[in-house]
């Protein structure tokens, strides 16, 4: 089995959370991605909210909440994901850029259109009473 490590942000407003999907994929993930050599899951969720929304995040002031264990989306069997999920309190009004083709504000009535690992985040925020 192999396991791809993943950092994300996760930005609820109004009681909905920003998702993201990346052209040629049929699934919303969160902001994020993959650590490059030697940086911190903080820092590459801060590296891919830049590159892909267009906010400035300081890794520094990140909230680790939650880690999530799923499948992985579009993966051979038997390959799952370790999500590392963060939060912050961050201004700016996010933007689909780079390999984004849209961006969303999803509830748990979205779910069936989110990768398996999002999902879980959205039973999290639901069961956090952050989302509707």
């Amino acid at each position: 089995m192999s396991v791809i490590d993943a950092a994300a942000w996760v930005c609820v407003r109004e009681r909905r959370v920003l998702v993201v999907r990346a052209a040629g994929s049929d699934a919303f993930y969160l902001p994020g991605g993959k650590p490059e050599p030697g940086e911190s899951d903080a820092g590459a969720a801060a590296r891919e909210v830049s590159e892909e929304v267009g906010i400035s995040v300081d890794p520094a002031g990140l909230r680790h909440l939650i880690t999530i264990d799923a499948p992985a989306h579009n993966r051979p069997p038997g390959t799952r994901v370790r999500l590392v999920c963060f939060t912050s309190d961050e201004p700016g009004e996010p933007k689909a850029a780079n390999e984004i083709a849209e961006i969303g504000w999803f509830t748990s009535a979205d779910a069936g259109r989110c990768a398996p690992a999002i999902r879980m985040v959205l039973d999290e925020l639901v069961g956090a009473d952050l989302i509707d």
